[in-house]
């Protein structure tokens, strides 16, 4: 077995006897836990034991103004309406609905990206960010 990066030059001889002792103390405290923490079982069984008597015993009915009604289908509340014919053009489908105003894809306007230099308009040098 080898030692994650130690300095020391490791021997497998001492790291055996390293998991030795280690398995030894899983061992013994293994069989000493009932005796410590064994009530703690108990305790749990009884728990156990007195949430399913509940379970059992307390069904209630709820009132009709708290029951939760079964879901709408999306058809009553949605409707979608047909679209418009498709215009004859030389892509086909591609793009098709931009034409129409309502149906447009850029709601805010067209973006007009120049090509600026970020430097340029602070005036520096571009050997600046080098």
């Amino acid at each position: 077995m080898a030692a994650a990066s130690t300095s020391k030059p490791t021997n497998s001889v001492d790291q055996d006897e390293i998991w030795k002792s280690h398995v030894k103390v899983e061992l013994e405290s293994a069989k000493g836990w009932p005796n410590k923490w064994g009530f703690l079982t108990e305790s749990y069984r009884e728990a156990q034991r007195q949430s399913l008597q509940l379970n059992k015993t307390v069904k209630l009915e709820l009132p009709l103004h708290l029951k939760t009604r079964p879901p709408t289908p999306p058809e009553k509340y949605i409707q979608v309406d047909p679209s418009p014919p498709v215009p004859q053009t030389s892509q086909a489908l591609i793009g098709w609905r931009s034409s129409v105003s309502e149906l447009q894809l850029e709601r805010y306007g067209k973006v007009h990206r120049v090509r600026k230099s970020f430097l340029k308009e602070l005036g520096w040098s571009f050997d600046s960010c080098n």
